[in-house]
């Protein structure tokens, strides 16, 4: 039996308790704040909205599953977060919302995208260069209070990159 596909939908207020428990899940050691989050969504709505924030939701349960945020400056926009539940791992939810996120970038006609990615993480690293993402340097102890470094990665044409995952994906 195949697991329900997860429904991508704006994030909003309501959704800041069970985003930070999976948070919490994810990256107990340096979990965003509600206030971080709060702040994010005051930017995400009307005629002069410069962020994008998504959840993806179990249909069948209404429990949340993975989220993600985009800040768009100019025309250069920064991946703030993306997350999937465990149970989510491999299901392809991770590219879908990094897919949305993308799209969104195209939407505010960011011609750059710009994430950091813990250098740790090599899932999420290999999801980002299946996009077309490239390193382009590190950013030492930026993750505390760990003092991980993060790997620098830049997406030039998000436009292009998700025209691509689509057809490869699809």
């Amino acid at each position: 039996m195949t697991a329900p596909t997860a429904v991508l939908r704006e994030m909003r207020w309501w959704d800041i308790e069970p985003v930070l428990e999976l948070e919490h899940e994810l990256f107990p050691e340096d979990a965003w704040s509600a206030g971080m989050f709060w702040s994010e969504l005051a930017h995400a709505r009307g005629p002069r909205a410069t962020r994008r924030y998504v959840v993806a939701e179990d249909p069948d349960s209404g429990r949340l599953v993975g989220y993600a945020g985009l800040a768009a400056a100019g025309d250069l926009a920064d991946v703030q977060t993306i997350a999937a539940a465990r149970d989510q791992w491999g299901t392809g939810l991770g590219a879908r919302l990094l897919t949305d996120l993308l799209r969104a970038a195209t939407a505010f006609e960011c011609a750059e995208v710009l994430l950091e990615v813990r250098v740790d993480n090599t899932r999420a690293q290999k999801l980002y260069e299946r996009f077309g993402f490239e390193p382009i340097g590190f950013r030492r102890g930026y993750y505390q209070p760990g003092n991980v470094d993060a790997l620098v990665m830049r997406l030039t044409d998000p436009a292009q990159a998700t025209t691509e995952s689509t057809e490869s994906n699809g």
